[in-house]
């Protein structure tokens, strides 16, 4: 389904190594059990695994993108906050998430919610709190371009109506 709605997506290289890893050792105990099909049934294997890692833990999150995509901004700004609140309380799973849900990207789901609920913000109109996401965001994760870019473009409109 295409959306309408911007979608970021970056990718952390570097965390294809342990997935390869982990199939690897998956195939491995598929050839120790049926070496016939041990690949088939290794990378079968793995990609149930991450598909059901990556479906189930971050629910809120992934509720939250669908809404998003379908343009019901207000309803996902409770999702977002329901995955932030929940890797906040389980920071480990979301530092270590290229090992607990099998997922290469370079953002947190914290900072990914963060950024949403901001976004989400500034789409019903509400600039205040869509750039005070924004500056939160910031101040969890100074590194992040999104929220840079973001606060810029909101200075920047702010600055043209002042003028």
């Amino acid at each position: 389904m295409s959306s309408k709605v911007p979608t970021v997506r970056q990718t952390d290289w570097i965390s294809i190594i342990p997935h390869l890893a982990i199939m690897g050792i998956i195939i491995f105990i598929w050839y120790i059990i049926n070496p016939q099909r041990a690949f088939f049934l290794g990378a079968g294997t793995y990609l149930l695994l991450s598909f059901s890692l990556r479906n189930f833990i971050p629910k809120d999150h992934r509720n939250g993108i669908k809404k998003l995509n379908s343009e019901n901004f207000q309803t996902a700004i409770q999702d977002f906050e329901n995955s932030y609140s929940y890797f906040k309380k389980n920071e480990w799973i979301d530092k270590y998430r290229f090992l607990t849900l099998l997922s290469s990207s370079h953002m947190s789901y914290r900072e990914m919610a963060l950024a949403n609920i901001a976004f989400c913000y500034g789409q019903i109109g509400n600039g205040k709190k869509s750039k005070e996401y924004y500056e939160k965001t910031l101040q969890e994760f100074p590194e992040s371009g999104l929220a840079k870019s973001a606060l810029r473009i909101i200075n920047s409109v702010e600055k043209n109506k002042s003028q």
